[in-house]
């Protein structure tokens, strides 16, 4: 049986720039195959195997060293790409194998097909390989981090290396810096995601790459570290993925320098300390703990600074442990903390709901403190939103201490400090970015879920602590997501997908990017920021499908719409969107935020209820009426407004796709972050500690003994 191989090389005038090198070969119509530099992928089928060796003519040295010869050997065909004339000895090929020769295309776009004729054949079965993400990051060799740190500018002494692949920078490169412009201010936010995720730090990751290597702009990717919880529960990580992700990946998502960590003990020894304060001051006299809480050291007592400030907002003046009333040392020895009325919980960085609602203090060692409390997710602490905001080491220090752990019997806020728990944690910051990549340059950041919940609280929260304000705005939508929107069946993680979502389906296209994409560049525009729309395509797109999604967002008011292939092709796949985000971002921004904040709290719940999520109203419990009455008269009014709503729909309903409109918004709860310096509401039956589903993540995770690395990882 005679077969005919043909291999196509597509704008391989790029090479060798670190994109993918895409690899279409045919094989009886059956078999596709992506090749990679310096990566050995294989399809058994007709041919035994394929082998794709790639010459790097920057360094000369031809990759055999990637895998043996006995490999080489028993190819059927081998394809060299790029070896200009050079010879290969007959021993290194098997006799009968065919050797292709392939050279670059004098112009982007050109392909160059060769054909062999073939007479012999193998009655294989034919499959598709395809690589993953983690196989992906793995055939990759990171920069050093000190070499990287060098390039862009930072000094050794502003440097802590965390191994070789990742480090933390110091404070001290901001006073270096503080006199340098900062740069362009970049979000990337998307629509109203399925339960898979539409891909925004793959969009994130890509969009830089194009920025820095095609069009020669300084640029950073400003990614926030993932939570384990999604890791191993439904998502997965958020490293980005294909050839726009960051890596190492599985140190990326599964620890990074530990920040989280760090966070869960620091927030667990608060709740440590709430729990012992109320069992001392229920076992102990104010004499037996005076002496305790100001302990004598060689005869001499003496009050810590934090005890002075405890003293000094409780009105006393005095330093001196002698000098105090019994009546003073009552007041300072005894916070007498509510238990019912107790707001910090423990958290864990993992999907547990069993931890939702839990009783301690059952042993008899505890003398019967016996309470009801619960768990939160480890990135819903409220020392992980203060890390998020604080621009320096003095006010990370101040918003912690005032954080707010629970009220007193006689109504008073007890706070950290009350506690006497104030720690010291690293601060990483947009200023640090902005700062190394000057005026021209681009920082790029993420903001989480749909642009209505991620980019809102970016909005009237961060950007209104930091004074930053953005450039543009990439609003992230993909073909399958806006067929859910329009109309499409569920999607479920875990599940295959619905025909629906493979077939081309123009009219659940058109009903998506109508409603719910015309939504979400309107709830942009309320901020007075242009848009630019990135279609991440996914391999079942069609073209008409793609440039109909690119058409109704600029009729919607996009500053442009454009596919993006950064997954396949990383940064020359975003480059026609990184053109686009230059052009929007040369442009006066007129940024304004959504509303004042010295207006009362429930109207400015209503504001972003009505105008953001298009609800009717709001509706508040007698719980959440309470408490924003509470909040007010101790003086939180003021403070913004961070709502905590299902990401799965505008509404608070997550079967209701597209645009929902007619609806109450229910306010189940309001609690308050102080330190970090917000008001947040919890909408409907949203939970701070999520749940794992029947077949979570971790099911494909494990560890091969063999090569010492993780497996399962996306």
């Amino acid at each position: 049986m005679g077969l005919n191989l043909m291999l196509g090389l597509c704008d391989v005038s790029c090479w060798p720039h670190g994109d993918s090198i895409l690899i279409l070969q045919h094989l009886t119509g059956a078999v596709l195959l992506m090749g990679r530099c310096s990566k050995t992928f294989f399809c058994r089928g007709s041919f035994r195997s394929l082998i794709f060796h790639y010459f790097n003519y920057y360094f000369n040295f031809f990759f055999f060293n990637i895998f043996p010869f006995s490999q080489v050997m028993q190819a059927d065909a081998v394809v060299l790409l790029d070896v200009g004339n050079m010879y290969v000895p007959p021993t290194w090929i098997r006799p009968g194998a065919a050797i292709i020769y392939s050279k670059p295309a004098l112009e982007k776009g050109i392909a160059l097909y060769i054909v062999f004729p073939i007479n012999f054949h193998y009655p294989y079965s034919l499959y598709v390989f395809s690589v993953s993400d983690l196989e992906i990051s793995r055939a990759q060799i990171p920069k050093p981090v000190d070499q990287l740190a060098e390039e862009i500018g930072l000094l050794p002494e502003e440097l802590e290396a965390y191994g070789r692949s990742k480090a933390k920078v110091r404070l001290s490169v901001l006073e270096r810096l503080q006199s340098q412009p900062n740069g362009k201010y970049i979000l990337v936010a998307g629509i109203t995601p399925t339960p898979l995720g539409e891909g925004k730090s793959t969009v994130t990751v890509g969009l830089v790459q194009a920025l820095s290597a095609h069009l020669k702009l300084n640029s950073f990717a400003c990614l926030r570290q993932p939570s384990q919880g999604p890791t191993f529960g439904v998502k997965g990580g958020a490293a980005g993925g294909g050839y726009a992700q960051v890596i190492p990946m599985e140190e990326f998502n599964l620890h990074l320098t530990g920040d989280i960590h760090a966070i869960t003990a620091a927030n667990n020894l608060v709740a440590a300390a709430i729990d012992a304060r109320m069992l001392h001051e229920a076992t102990q006299s104010d004499k037996a703990l005076f002496n305790r809480l100001v302990p004598s050291v060689n005869g001499v007592r003496k009050f810590s600074p934090i005890q002075i400030s405890r003293l000094q907002r409780l009105g006393i003046r005095k330093t001196d442990p002698a000098s105090l009333t019994p009546e003073e040392i009552n007041a300072f020895v005894r916070l007498d903390l509510d238990p019912s009325k107790i707001t910090w919980q423990r958290v864990v960085d993992t999907n547990d709901r069993f931890l939702r609602k839990i009783t301690v203090g059952q042993a008899s060692s505890e003398k019967g403190q016996i309470r009801e409390t619960g768990f939160d997710i480890a990135v819903a602490s409220e020392i992980m939103a203060i890390l998020a905001l604080a621009d320096s080491l003095e006010d990370m220090k101040n918003r912690l201490a005032r954080m707010v752990v629970g009220t007193s019997c006689s109504g008073q806020p007890i706070t950290a400090e009350d506690l006497v728990c104030i720690f010291f944690l690293n601060s990483s910051h947009m200023f640090l970015a902005l700062k190394l990549v000057g005026q021209d340059g681009f920082v790029v950041t993420e903001a989480g879920f749909g642009a209505d919940i991620g980019m809102e609280k970016f909005f009237n929260i961060k950007c209104r602590a930091s004074g930053l304000r953005p450039s543009v705005v990439v609003l992230v939508a993909t073909v399958r997501a806006l067929k859910m929107h329009g109309g499409g069946p569920n999607v479920s993680a875990g599940a295959p997908l619905p025909r629906e979502y493979t077939d081309e389906n123009l009219s659940l296209v058109a009903g998506g990017c109508c409603s719910n994409l015309k939504k979400q560049i309107q709830i942009a525009h309320l901020f007075g920021v242009p848009v630019v729309v990135a279609v991440n395509v996914f391999k079942t797109d069609t073209q008409a499908e793609i440039d109909l999604v690119c058409q109704i967002a600029k009729d919607c008011g996009a500053s442009d719409a454009l596919p993006c292939n950064h997954w396949a092709q990383g940064g020359r796949g975003s480059s026609e969107l990184a053109q686009a985000v230059k052009e929007a971002a040369s442009k006066p921004s007129d940024f304004q935020f959504l509303y004042n904040t010295e207006m009362p709290i429930v109207e400015k719940i209503r504001t972003i209820a009505q105008r953001v999520y298009g609800a009717d109203d709001i509706e508040l419990s007698p719980e959440a009426k309470s408490k924003t009455d509470y909040y007010h008269q101790q003086g939180y009014g003021s403070l913004p407004i961070c709502m905590a709503k299902t990401h799965l729909s505008l509404s608070h309903m997550p079967d209701k796709k597209g645009a929902p409109t007619g609806f109450v918004l229910p306010i189940r709860d309001v609690r308050a972050s102080i330190g970090a310096g917000f008001i947040y509401p919890l909408v409907g039956t949203m939970s701070t500690m999520p749940g794992l589903p029947t077949r979570p993540c971790f099911y494909d995770i494990d560890l091969d003994p063999v090569t010492e690395e993780i497996t399962g990882l996306f």
